[in-house]
């Protein structure tokens, strides 16, 4: 299984690209940051740790752009993977969000892996004039005409959500299929759309059984036709033991993803020194 690592970033702590360089040199196969655009004052919607509308911390409210963050990175490194965890496709212009995504992955050489969620928060969505009990087909749509923008000559969509007419759109993206891994919570729903629609899943903080619901993907996947099987990740939200490690790797779980915290630059590359030496992770 390779490693990867998610920082929730902020305006404070250590930057993405810094943390980027750093988990380079030090063998780690990914890094994620989060998306949020602005978090409305007056809430209704629960998140999904509290269970009602306060947040965990005042980080939401300071998250930087994902896709910025990210270019960051890669023009600072050569070969960790660019990803989100998550980012909100929904909240953007699909017609930009696709330039922005083409021009990272052309720009980092063929790195980017789209994470994304449906958006817990539906009070953020609807200010994005996106109908929360909508949410899953406004996705399915920005994915289907991104990729479309991403592989056509002249592409084109036609949809309830998104519409254009033929189109050119350069740069391509340097991957043939740029691959897209949802992080939600798992359930039939869920894991319907993603052998639908996506490439693989992301578990999420309040993921429990999570050897159990890979299962339940791999029978939504076989069912709707797909070969092979998902791309799983497993965000650690908990210090796994040995028999959770072999039975995820038994189950072909791609990457291990270890939050670091949002602190200063010399404390973070101090716990990545010992998350490395824990994980047996070394630059090669």
């Amino acid at each position: 299984m390779r490693n990867g690592v998610v920082l929730f970033s902020s305006d404070r702590g250590i930057t993405p690209a810094a943390l980027a360089k750093a988990a380079e040199d030090r063998g780690f196969d990914t890094i994620y940051v989060p998306e949020h655009t602005h978090i409305p004052v007056k809430r209704t919607a629960a998140h999904p740790g509290t269970g009602d509308e306060t947040l965990p911390d005042d980080r939401y409210l300071r998250t930087l752009d994902p896709w910025v963050s990210l270019a960051t990175a890669a023009a600072v490194t050569e070969r960790i993977g660019l990803s989100t965890a998550v980012a909100l496709p929904v909240e953007s212009d699909p017609i930009t969000l696709a330039k922005q995504i083409a021009t990272l992955d052309h720009l980092s050489g063929g790195r980017v892996t789209i994470g994304a969620g449906f958006g817990w928060n539906t009070d953020e969505l609807e200010d994005h004039h996106v109908p929360p009990g909508k949410r899953r087909t406004v996705l399915k749509e920005y994915v289907e005409a991104m990729r479309a923008l991403w592989t056509q000559e002249e592409a084109s969509y036609d949809g309830e959500f998104v519409s254009f007419g033929p189109s050119w759109a350069y740069p391509k993206p340097v991957q043939p299929h740029i691959p897209l891994i949802i992080g939600a919570g798992g359930g039939p729903k869920t894991f319907a759309w993603i052998a639908a629609h996506a490439d693989g899943w992301m578990t999420t903080p309040q993921q429990t059984d999570i050897s159990g619901q890979i299962e339940a993907l791999k029978s939504a996947w076989a069912d709707a036709g797909r070969e092979g099987i998902p791309d799983i990740r497993v965000l650690i939200a908990f210090r796994p033991d040995p028999d959770d490690l072999a039975r995820w790797a038994e189950q072909g779980v791609a990457e291990l993803i270890w939050g670091v915290p949002d602190k200063s630059e010399d404390e973070v590359l101090a716990h990545l020194d010992k998350m490395a030496g824990r994980l047996g992770v070394s630059a090669s």
